[in-house]
């Protein structure tokens, strides 16, 4: 059974750094896709990073790339976002997402990822 936990989230200020991680208690992230998504308040859950599960292929948003970068540890049954640069703009919810193999590019999409973490807030201060 999946059982995702995401931690990590805090205060930061622009230009400063976090690192988020999603643990599955329940062991199986090695054999899934992985994606990170965000949620501003008033806003649609809006895709941000994602991993495969096989060779390990990322996939971002044009908002994160180049600051943001998704990695696994499958022995430690864990996924990380770590976020450089920080603006305001990335304040949000950050939830973490367990899925199947991607089909014809479609890791942004929630419909990927059946299952979800509760999510984690991250504040970016100006």
């Amino acid at each position: 059974q999946v059982q995702l936990v995401e931690s990590g989230g805090g205060l930061v200020q622009a230009g400063g750094s976090l690192r988020l991680s999603c643990a599955d208690s329940g062991r199986t992230l090695s054999s899934r896709s992985m994606g990170w998504f965000r949620q501003a308040p008033g806003k649609e859950r809006e895709f941000v990073a994602a991993i495969s599960w096989n060779f390990g292929g990322t996939y971002y948003s044009d908002s994160v790339k180049g600051r943001f970068t998704i990695s696994r540890d499958n022995a430690k049954n864990t996924v990380y976002l770590q976020m450089n640069s920080l603006t305001p703009e990335d304040t949000a919810v950050y939830y973490c997402a367990a899925g199947r193999a991607f089909e014809s590019g479609d890791y942004y999409s929630r419909n990927v990822y059946p299952h979800w973490g509760q999510g984690t807030q991250v504040t970016v201060s100006s």
